[in-house]
């Protein structure tokens, strides 16, 4: 008797996200081949354009549900656990420094890769690249405010300004570390922006 195999597209579609992130990383949007994420999964051409009918709303989905929940779970929830942002910001640029290795130099940001490569060619890309940029300005310039609030963070500081410029900062890094091949240049730009996180205690 043959069994059929049970689809699953909760699982499929996952698959084809993490693999298109993947190839997205390794090769960039406008390089990446549908050919290679299929092969990389167990999924037909045919479930693939049923999830997503072209490449680019595969891409569009990635930025939605895969760097969008990544930067979320690594930067939002670490912030949300600490009611003094500046000991939450420091461990957190502390953690990039410590895990920095080969990795951060040979992809760089995806975030910022998109950012550079797709922002000026779509402006869907754009749109949804800005929505996580702000999100997570928004989330950074929020814990400063809570941070004045309980007297932990310098009154005379602008929470919105100086969340728009560590997020800055820290792609920036990456960027500077990529292009530099180092990852000691990354550690050390990462390094000066603590003294300047550590500056805003008040």
């Amino acid at each position: 008797m043959i069994q059929r195999k049970i689809r699953n597209p909760e699982q499929t579609r996952s698959d084809l996200l993490d693999a298109a992130y993947s190839e997205i990383l390794e090769s960039g949007f406008q390089a990446a081949s549908l050919e290679r994420i299929l092969a990389n999964t167990s999924v037909s051409k045919g479930a693939l354009y049923h999830h997503f009918g072209t490449k680019r709303d595969l891409g569009l989905a990635v930025i939605e549900e895969v760097i969008g929940p990544q930067l979320e779970g690594r930067w939002f929830n670490m912030l949300a656990q600490h009611s003094d942002p500046i000991s939450g910001l420091l461990k957190l640029i502390e953690e990039k420094i410590a895990s920095a290795d080969e990795s951060v130099i040979r992809y760089g940001c995806p975030l910022n890769n998109l950012i550079q490569e797709m922002s000026p060619l779509d402006e869907s890309f754009r749109q949804s690249l800005q929505k996580i940029i702000e999100s997570w300005v928004e989330v950074v310039a929020e814990a400063l405010k809570e941070g004045q609030a309980s007297g932990k963070v310098r009154a005379d500081t602008a929470p919105q300004d100086i969340a728009l410029f560590i997020v800055a900062s820290i792609e920036g890094c990456v960027g500077l570390g990529k292009n530099a091949q180092s990852v000691a240049a990354y550690q050390r730009c990462l390094e000066q922006l603590k003294v300047y996180i550590q500056s805003l205690a008040a």
